[in-house]
């Protein structure tokens, strides 16, 4: 497939551009910005004819606007996960009761989602989940167990939650995909953690009996491995050119950096710094490429070895680009605080978590060698 922008997806840039001129600068607060979004039609431009979202776009149209949004100043969203990752899901696997209660919330911004799959024990192996739902008298699901690094659990009213629901299954079997209302006091609490760099993007989730609908199982109860794998296929795609937008703008600032200090005059610094840029090039022309190619199932694995390596490297190039300056924090730093980083310092430190989390790069070349080039099976130990 050609992915070459055409005359009328130019057009459709220019649209997108006047609206986020106008709009982004003034945005409120997270979830405001979602209906806003919402509202003028922007949610769920990715589902096709289905009559659940909002406007249709083609492909070509969905990357312009991912694209765009990425250059802009809008803020980051809180609806991906529901945009972008339940929705093509229930699209797939829901059935039409599902599609009609959740997907118009999503289009229109009203409900936010977030994805209960890592736990402390299983965190890139998935099937290694521990969290219960048991099925009770009155014929919902009683939930019970911990999850972990889950984003946005602070602000979303859904999770949708991987849990064993038939008792004694092991490893991918027995597993269930439920939706799960966040607001249940007492039954589901949610901690921030902080990180590294200081800030609470990630939180824990503990839930003791909390309640799940027998209807809101998505895919059917003992299918949840399947629904499960089918959503993660979902969660790289156009969203990859989006952060490939918001790593050239990082590459910029770093080149910038080592212009203004003089470190650019360094050779080996200059040829990495061409490296950089390259393989970045190199990157958005294979995630276009790999758009074309749905059934290629190790596409989502080798994008995320090659820019979780990347963006590491460009972290590990920042701080030495600042020189000894970058080890230093600022000088009314508290304990009890949360302290500021300036921007190489988030950058090497938030980078540093790139080839673990959404799938570790061990786990990546394992699926690569089994599932792609046919290797052996890796020997599992006995649990």
């Amino acid at each position: 497939m050609d992915f070459g922008f055409s005359a009328e997806d130019e057009r459709f840039r220019d649209e997108v551009r006047e609206w986020l001129g106008v709009h982004a600068p003034g945005a409120a607060g997270r979830r405001e910005w979602e209906q806003t979004l919402g509202k003028d039609g922007w949610v769920g431009i990715g589902w096709g004819e289905a009559g659940y979202g909002n406007r249709t776009a083609s492909l070509t149209q969905q990357v312009v606007w991912a694209e765009e949004y990425a250059r802009s100043v809008a803020p980051p969203r809180s609806g991906h996960i529901g945009e972008n990752l339940l929705a093509p899901t229930l699209l797939a696997h829901g059935t039409d009761e599902q599609k009609a209660r959740f997907l118009p919330a999503v289009a229109a911004g009203e409900e936010l989602w977030c994805q209960g799959y890592s736990e402390p024990g299983a965190g890139s192996d998935l099937a290694g989940i521990r969290t219960k739902a048991e099925r009770a008298p009155d014929g919902t699901y009683r939930i019970s167990g911990q999850k972990i690094w889950t984003s946005l659990a602070h602000e979303a009213d859904w999770c949708f939650v991987l849990a064993r629901t038939e008792p004694g299954s092991a490893r991918h079997r027995g597993l269930s995909f439920l939706l799960v209302p966040m607001d249940q006091p007492g039954r589901v609490e949610v901690r921030p953690i902080r990180q590294l760099t200081g800030t609470s993007d990630f939180n824990e989730v503990f839930f003791d009996g909390a309640c799940a609908r027998a209807e809101h199982v998505v895919g059917g109860a003992g299918a949840g491995w399947q629904v499960a794998m089918s959503l993660l296929g979902f969660e790289r795609g156009v969203s990859t050119l989006a952060q490939q937008i918001g790593f050239a703008a990082e590459l910029g600032r770093v080149v910038d950096a080592a212009v203004r200090s003089g470190a650019v005059t360094d050779p080996v610094l200059r040829q990495r710094l061409v490296r950089q840029w390259a393989e970045l090039r190199a990157m958005r022309w294979n995630a276009l490429r790999t758009l074309g190619s749905p059934g290629d199932a190790g596409a989502p694995s080798a994008a995320k070895l090659l820019w979780a390596g990347w963006h590491q490297r460009l972290g590990e190039l920042a701080m030495e680009v600042r020189g000894a300056a970058a080890a230093a924090g600022p000088v009314d730093w508290s304990p009890s605080a949360p302290y500021e980083l300036d921007a190489a310092q988030h950058l090497f430190l938030f980078s540093r978590a790139d080839t673990i989390y959404g799938g570790s790069d061990q786990v990546q070349r394992t699926i690569i060698a089994e599932r792609v080039l046919g290797l052996p099976r890796e020997p599992k130990g006995v649990v």
